[in-house]
């Protein structure tokens, strides 16, 4: 392996997603993604909810004050985050030739604990509209209070390096079907 590839660059150019309206646009919509932390050299995985703030080029989300993402995250901030989104399954002659239609996205960057009120409520509102865009505070339910503020913890991701990636889209492909239509052939 070439140590000295940047991080953010995969390995096959050729499905690079070099347009940054794309990325973003798939961090906006992305229901959840993959945050990856380490502590003392063992890598750690979570599903993660949460907001990308173009403007501010981070991504908030919360958790609990005492738990592993806190600690790993007070002893390491840097980390990196996955989101992906899975397209059609593509069926060959052969084993080899099997695929599959998918985009992706890594974000490389370091997490701060938010400790101002004022960015805090923000982060969480911006989780709220993402996830509940039809309700408002106020009108459908009650925002966030100080109190609650004081035992939830938001993080800010502060995006340094991202790199996208795709497997190639055919719009023509013989028996290509979604992995959601597998549900009757699962074998339970």
């Amino acid at each position: 392996m070439n140590t000295q590839t940047p991080i953010n660059q995969p390995r096959r150019a050729d499905r690079a997603i070099t347009d940054e309206t794309r990325i973003k646009a798939m961090l906006h919509s992305a229901p959840f993604g993959m945050l990856a932390t380490e502590w003392q050299g063992q890598p750690f995985i979570k599903p993660t909810l949460f907001s990308y703030d173009e403007a501010g080029n981070a991504l908030y989300f919360h958790g609990a004050l005492e738990g592993r993402t806190q600690q790993n995250i007070a002893a390491n901030p840097r980390v990196s985050f996955c989101l992906s989104k899975m397209g059609r399954l593509l069926p060959a002659d052969t084993a080899m030739e099997f695929g599959m239609e998918y985009e992706s996205v890594v974000v490389f960057g370091r997490v701060r604990f938010v400790a101002q009120p004022e960015e805090a409520q923000r982060a969480l509102q911006l989780l709220l509209d993402k996830y509940f865009p039809h309700l408002k505070p106020g009108e459908d339910y009650r925002g966030v209070t100080p109190e609650e503020l004081e035992v939830t913890a938001v993080y800010r991701l502060d995006i340094e390096q991202w790199s996208g990636k795709a497997a190639h889209a055919r719009n023509e492909y013989p028996g290509a079907f979604y992995y959601e239509d597998l549900a009757g052939h699962m074998k339970r």
